[in-house]
């Protein structure tokens, strides 16, 4: 996976989310366990371990972890471990990869590693072991300047098999030729069993990064990089451009491994509480003992300062859901700073970023966003601490051509007034306040955000450990601001105002951009096919058939570690939980968790009275609803209270599928934030203004929010293509769709787009209160809370008051759809309720008229890739056969849909899934194909129909399904099944064993009974170019 700009974080608070995963025994109330902590702590320094030598041993509390510091006697390999008490334990191995060129070279040998190693020698063990283990994430990444292979696990044995793997495969890869044409690039025959088909540009790699640069985003910050940092790695495309990557030959990529793969220039994490002591163990044995050490010369070299600012221009393709062409160019200024090593200063610099950017009371969101030439920031504004010289980028998108220079002027002005005037004391500690609420806060992921978070630094041999300090960096940043209260405004001046490494980037479309990049990539074609022989014609053939040979021959992979069935927990752990009828009759979900001192705090509302005229408009209402201003704040003093006293306020529309019922559904709107909990009674205070005082009348701010809101969907589509066409696939097949389409789909960013080009705004503005009056009230409302044991009483008064606050509508409003049936959420285990039955209520929609029926969609964009779908309408989540269903996905995507779209097709992801409201949908993610990727789904499925899998490819299966339903879950979301879906842990046990019991015959027998052809209602949809095939056919709508 490549990894490149786009838009960045505001520095530490959002590089680094907080603190941590949930205990391993959520029952425990100790905020926090320590044994692995202390254990880590007897380590001396000079202490030798299997090879390595402990060099440094740091207590971190704000982070709950001690960090050991070890390097390998024999290679100088750098070895980092977090101990924590975390059961999600992590490892990643990076190297700094520093490429000369755009050919892709660390990009593809990412890939190509996985494909085949020394003692694991089948093809492609990387895939293979997503289903023989119970990992909690796997994957590579492709960095400017390194490379790293993270995987976390909960299961020690499991960890064990995979640290294996990924050693043999990072230190000693098969790199086959055959890998390197079948993930980077290759010349071969469009139909390879065909010589006198043409000969074609084909490979992952290859595709991918086709993909990637469909994004402007992307174009721009990738530009942004290259010409602001000219000199070395920085200047080039570390990912591959696909215009260079043909020139990538297989010797290079072997070269590039040997002197960049190399223990010396490694770095070793692992993070959790297992033993350190067999981590060093396995490593030192199975890899590093067979190195000595040497001097790589990977090292970057710092940036020439310029003497004077430069700037320049690039194109890149127009927005083709965008009515105003003339209103479609980007700029940016961005500034070098110091490097990221000085750790110190790149905090201050990533604090004093989110200051200038974040929220409507910074300095750049007044003078660019609220002067109305764009629509959104430039990407990649803010602090970036991702390259060894950081840079700190500003602009603004969707302006005028004309505007570019006034944008310039804003710029300067700006960074002039706040060197003259500072930032006010409240923005500053409102800073700090999420500082503090971020080390608190508990993710699953903590271990993966860590080594992502000193990747950079490290890479550049800066200090890792003093990374992660925060308390002291916080501490010494207090101090700072108390000695200089001109402290930020003189690293203004510094870095902003006298700094002459400046760059003025714009970026304006071309209407002919993607036929230009297909007319080089034709004439590089070209290139190639002159200079071939008949000889090496011949030999591109057989290549290519031995290829597909290989591919169509089902791999040995019995040399690879796996866990068996029988090492899934039998039982899942019970979520204590108590529901309890609040004042106007609101039930509330109470979860007592050691949530580290947090409250989280939800609500779900009702739709079901809302005008269908108004529905459209919902995911608008959600998106301003805290950002327009309440009660007597303005929107400016609304953002300050909610940053000063809160974690964040989200409102979000939701459609909820029912457990037995495919046509049945609840519609509402979620209401989530968070807090430390001595800022319980003011969180609960600003909710009660938003729900009963929410300002409207901003019209100005209004036009802003909704230009923002327009371009960041639009943004979105090269990324998240795959959804949108899920989305659109099963509109027609349940009587949610329809919704789903209206909230979440192309129907949505469409609406967007020409909200935020209407020249009068008061019609959609207007449109706001009606839908208040049916959502903000107390009628249909259920609430949740996490908190620690001892908080969860006075969590219970304020959200007394808030309710009564609220109360409810004054006349009864009837739902607008005449079929609602009331459903009682089942109890839960050790829970207790205040009622004779379950106060918990969800209201259904159903649609007794309703028929699925098939519908094909072709959304033209102008991309170079597809996003494929197709789905199925099956059966809903207590149904056994929905078991069944979910495990013939995972077994569809690894033994047949991966081989055919990713291996042979090209596409960078394809497969199968099932979601939890019963549609089953087979898809494929940057595709070169789009009417071959259907014919291949339709073979999926009569190859699922044939039963050609064994039992091992089915325990590996539910391998792979456990994985994830057994993935750790934060305090902060413990219940949520319960709250939102109406799922008790007792309906849960039960779907785990359907899972556990699914056998050859039901998998076969669901092939037939639902993917068959007149088994069940179909949907297709495409997003991707023009296609002459699909233009003829009249099934199909194009949009």
């Amino acid at each position: 996976m490549w990894r490149c700009g786009g838009r960045q974080s505001l520095g530490v608070l959002r590089r680094l989310n907080g603190g941590g995963s949930s205990p391993a025994q959520p029952r425990v109330w100790r905020e926090k366990s320590d044994d692995a902590c202390e254990r880590a702590l007897q380590y001396q320094v000079g202490e030798k371990i299997h090879g390595f030598t402990i060099n440094q041993v740091t207590s971190v509390p704000e982070l709950f972890l001690t960090a050991v510091k070890l390097s390998h006697d024999a290679t100088g390999a750098r070895y980092l471990h977090l101990a924590r008490e975390d059961t999600n334990n992590l490892f990643s191995v990076q190297f700094r990869t520093t490429p000369m060129d755009s050919t892709g070279v660390p990009h593809i040998l990412e890939h190509t590693v996985l494909c085949g190693s020394e003692k694991y020698p089948c093809r492609d063990p990387f895939f293979k072991m997503l289903n023989r283990s119970l990992s909690t994430f796997m994957n590579a990444f492709t960095a400017s300047d390194y490379t790293m292979y993270p995987f976390s696990t909960q299961n020690p044995k499991d960890f064990q098999n995979l640290l294996s793997v990924y050693l043999d495969a990072t230190f000693f890869p098969c790199l086959r030729e055959l890998d390197f044409w079948q993930e980077g690039w290759r010349l071969e025959h469009e139909d390879p069993s065909d010589p006198h088909s043409p000969l074609i540009f084909k490979g992952v790699v290859f595709n991918e990064m086709k993909g990637a640069f469909t994004d402007n985003e992307k174009i721009f910050s990738q530009h942004l990089q290259n010409k602001l940092l000219p000199d070395h790695t920085y200047s080039v495309v570390s990912g591959g451009d696909p215009l260079c990557i043909p020139e990538l030959s297989w010797e290079q990529l072997k070269q590039f491994h040997a002197t960049h793969y190399h223990p010396s220039n490694a770095r070793f994490f692992t993070y959790g509480s297992f033993p350190l002591e067999q981590h060093l163990k396995q490593i030192h044995e199975e890899a590093l003992s067979r190195f000595q050490k040497i001097e790589p010369s990977t090292t970057v070299p710092a940036q020439n300062r310029w003497d004077k600012p430069r700037e320049f221009q690039v194109t890149c393709g127009p927005d083709s859901l965008a009515r105003d062409a003339s209103k479609q160019t980007t700029v940016s200024v961005s500034f070098l700073l110091p490097e990221i090593t000085d750790t110190y200063e790149g905090f201050t610099l990533s604090l004093l970023s989110t200051l200038l950017i974040s929220g409507p009371n910074s300095p750049f969101y007044k003078a660019l966003i609220e002067s109305g030439l764009g629509t959104d920031f430039s990407p990649n504004s803010g602090y970036n601490g991702h390259t060894k010289d950081a840079y700190f980028s500003i602009g603004l998108q969707g302006i005028e051509e004309k505007d570019i220079e006034t944008v310039r002027h804003l710029v300067d002005r700006t960074i002039d007034e706040v060197v003259e005037k500072g930032f006010e004391d409240d923005r500053i500690e409102a800073l700090l306040h999420k500082m503090e609420i971020q080390m608190k806060h508990q993710s699953t992921r903590f271990g993966l955000e860590l080594t992502s978070y000193i990747a950079s630094c490290w890479n550049h041999d800066g200090d890792p450990v003093e990374l992660l300090q925060l308390g002291d960096q916080l501490t010494r940043f207090r101090q700072c601001l108390k000695e200089n209260p001109r402290y930020l405004q003189e690293k203004m001046e510094q870095y902003f105002q006298n700094n002459q490494h400046k760059l003025t980037l714009s970026m304006k479309p071309d209407e002919m951009y993607y036929e230009k990049q297909t007319q080089m990539e034709t004439e590089k074609l070209q290139q190639k096919l002159e200079s071939l022989s008949e000889e090496d014609k011949q030999k591109i053939y057989e290549k290519g058939l031995e290829l597909l040979d290989q591919q169509n021959n089902p791999p040995d992979d019995s040399c690879l570690p796996a866990l068996k069935v029988s090492d899934i927990e039998p039982t899942m752990p019970c979520t204590e939980l108590e529901v309890a009828t609040s004042a106007e009759a609101v039930p509330v979900q109470y979860c007592a968790q050691p949530t580290n001192g947090m409250v989280y705090f939800r609500a779900f509302c009702s739709l079901n009275t809302l005008p269908e005229e108004l529905r459209p408009y919902v995911p608008l209402f959600c998106s301003v609803l805290t950002k327009l201003g309440c009660g007597i704040l303005d929107y400016r003093e609304q953002a300050q209270q909610i940053d000063l006293k809160t974690g964040g306020m989200t409102v979000s529309p939701q459609v909820f599928g029912d457990d037995s019922d495919l046509d049945a559904y609840e519609q509402g709107v979620l209401f989530s934030s968070l807090c430390l909990d001595r800022n319980l009674p003011d969180m609960m205070h600003l909710w009660s203004e938003i729900f009963n005082n929410p300002s409207f009348e901003e019209e100005e701010h209004f036009k802003v929010l909704v230009k923002m809101v327009a371009q960041e969907l639009s943004n979105g589509i090269p990324d998240s293509g795959h959804q949108y066409a899920f989305v659109r696939a099963s509109r027609t097949l349940t009587s949610a769709g329809d919704l789903e389409e209206t909230f979440n789909g192309m129907d949505q960013v469409r609406l967007m787009k020409r909200v935020a080009e209407m020249t009068d705004i008061k019609p959609v503005l207007r449109k706001l209160p009606r839908i208040k009056k049916h959502l903000l009230t107390c009628d249909n409302m259920r609430c949740s809370v996490n908190a620690t044991p001892q908080q969860i009483a006075p969590a219970a008064r304020e959200l007394e008051n808030f309710l009564r606050n609220v109360g409810r509508s004054k006349k009864e409003l009837r739902p607008v759809r005449p079929h609602v049936v009331e459903k009682a959420v089942p109890g839960h285990c050790g829970g207790s309720s205040d009622s004779d039955g379950s106060p918990m209520i969800r209201k259904l929609v159903t649609d007794p008229t309703f028929t699925p029926c098939q519908m094909k969609t072709h959304f033209q964009l102008p991309f170079p890739v597809n996003y494929v779908a197709e789905s199925v309408r099956t059966v809903p989540y207590t149904d056994p056969d929905h078991a069944s269903l979910k495990i013939l996905a995972r077994l569809m995507t690894s033994k047949f849909l991966h081989t055919e779209i990713r291996e042979k097709g090209g596409a960078y992801g394809g497969g199968a899934r099932l979601s939890y409201n019963g549609i089953f949908t087979l898809y494929s993610y940057r595709d070169p194909n789009s009417i071959e990727t259907l014919q291949t789904f339709g073979k999926a499925i009569d190859w699922a129909k044939s039963g050609k899998f064994t039992q091992q490819d089915i325990d590996e299966a539910k391998l792979s399904v456990f994985s994830a339903v057994d993935g750790p879950v934060a305090p902060s979301d413990k219940g949520m099944d319960h709250f939102l879906f109406g799922l008790s842990d007792e309906m849960k046990q039960a779907h785990r064993e359907q899972l556990f019991a699914v056998s050859h015959d039901q998998l076969t027998a669901a092939s037939h009974e639902y993917l068959g052809v007149g088994k069940s209602t179909h949907g297709l949809a495409i997003l991707g170019p023009e296609n002459v095939k699909i233009s003829k056919d009249p099934s199909w709508v194009i949009r």
